[in-house]
């Protein structure tokens, strides 16, 4: 049997005539940058997210670098973000000439350690990019108290959590002073390439981001700041308005699979429940835990499931093995920030965020699109434990 990590042709061949229609449609339109499919799919955005405002850009990196930019980051600034994440949390920081200021994270959520952000604050400090990780909210209430106190912008990178929820119900991206979104093919909204979403309730904030997504002008070919561009084409918005209706129907059945995997690991004495932190001879294999789960009734969407990570020793050894088994799987990720090359002149050394070091060397997402078959799920946890029993 055959599991791949992600498999975009099943849902694309779902909504096969929708897409092409619309690619087709944005074809003889030759409109092709920003434009009324933009303009179209920012009010979608607006109204699933329950936010004021929303801006389609360029990429979630895109995203990122400009709601620094609009929340005034400059050079030396100081900008709080967890080490362990995708590159663009931290390295957007660098691109303007500020200092990413790296934190630990929960042992749990993955997500960003609240206690572990106040004891980082100095007077350069300016703002905190809690990150979303894998698709579950980071503790925002926390996060936003801290905020608050020392007058810090927030910026939540919602990469991985387009339609997460909050325990009081409020989408993820919405919370803090920005949110920002990818829609990369691999996202649970994804386009046809690159594609991201900044959002802001602020409307201070939402005035520069418009202005600085074309440059700085306004009006046009006037700059009275200095942007960049990060425009959205208009063929990914035309994708991303047929998906978006789709997205709730997906993340639930990415819900399902996770806890099929949850009910599987513990029947095959592989784990013993959800959200333990360390290895015994009960838990071999670690079961992410949705923290939220149980909160709220109005909270639905407590974690989409953007990966499925299992954590495990020999973690190197099990994805080779899975691999011969035709089973595919990835690591996210394996060098924290503070261990990375280009971030050695911040000054980190191995061993001062111990569980972000502890996470990156076991961590290994599954698969977990929607489209999964619970056979296939089935044949993915029996290998894990025909790997554990050393056959």
């Amino acid at each position: 049997m055959q599991v791949p990590l992600l498999d975009l042709k099943q849902q694309y061949q779902t909504l096969k005539k929708e897409l092409d229609e619309a690619v087709i449609k944005v074809a003889e339109s030759q409109y092709f940058i920003l434009g009324p499919e933009v303009e179209s799919m920012e009010k979608d955005f607006c109204s699933y997210l329950d936010v004021k405002h929303s801006l389609g850009v360029s990429s979630g990196t895109d995203a990122l670098l400009l709601a620094l930019m609009a929340a005034g980051i400059k050079q030396d600034d100081e900008v709080i973000v967890p080490t362990y994440s995708f590159f663009a949390t931290a390295g957007v920081v660098s691109r303007l000439n500020a200092k990413p200021v790296l934190t630990d994270i929960d042992p749990v959520t993955m997500n960003i350690d609240p206690d572990d952000i106040e004891k980082r604050i100095t007077e350069r400090t300016k703002a905190i990019i809690p990150v979303h990780l894998y698709g579950q909210s980071a503790d925002m209430e926390k996060i936003i108290s801290i905020a608050r106190k020392y007058n810090l912008i927030v910026i939540e990178d919602a990469a991985q959590a387009i339609g997460t929820q909050y325990k009081d119900g409020r989408m993820v991206g919405t919370i803090g002073d920005i949110g920002c979104f990818s829609f990369f093919p691999s996202k649970n909204l994804g386009c046809f390439g690159d594609g991201g979403l900044v959002t802001t309730n602020d409307e201070k904030l939402w005035d520069n981001l418009y202005i600085m997504r074309v440059h700085g002008a306004k009006p046009k070919y006037f700059h009275k700041v200095i942007g960049g561009n990060f425009r959205l084409d208009a063929l990914q918005a035309a994708v991303l308005k047929v998906k978006l209706p789709h997205l709730d129907g997906w993340s639930d059945k990415r819900r399902k699979n996770a806890e099929l995997y949850t009910k599987l690991f513990i029947e095959h004495g592989l784990a013993e429940e959800e959200g333990k932190t360390g290895f015994d001879e009960k838990n071999p294999v670690l079961l992410p835990k949705a923290v939220y789960k149980a909160n709220s009734e109005k909270v639905k969407n407590y974690h989409i499931y953007n990966q499925y990570i299992i954590r495990i020793r020999r973690r190197d050894e099990l994805k080779d093995f899975l691999a011969s088994m035709k089973i595919g799987t990835e690591i996210y990720y394996p060098v924290p920030f503070h261990q990375q090359e280009c971030f050695a002149d911040l000054g980190y050394k191995t061993g001062d965020f111990p569980v972000s070091e502890q996470v990156a060397a076991s961590s290994l997402a599954l698969p977990i699109y929607p489209e999964l078959t619970n056979a296939q799920i089935e044949y993915v946890v029996q290998s894990i434990g025909k790997f554990m029993k050393g056959n």
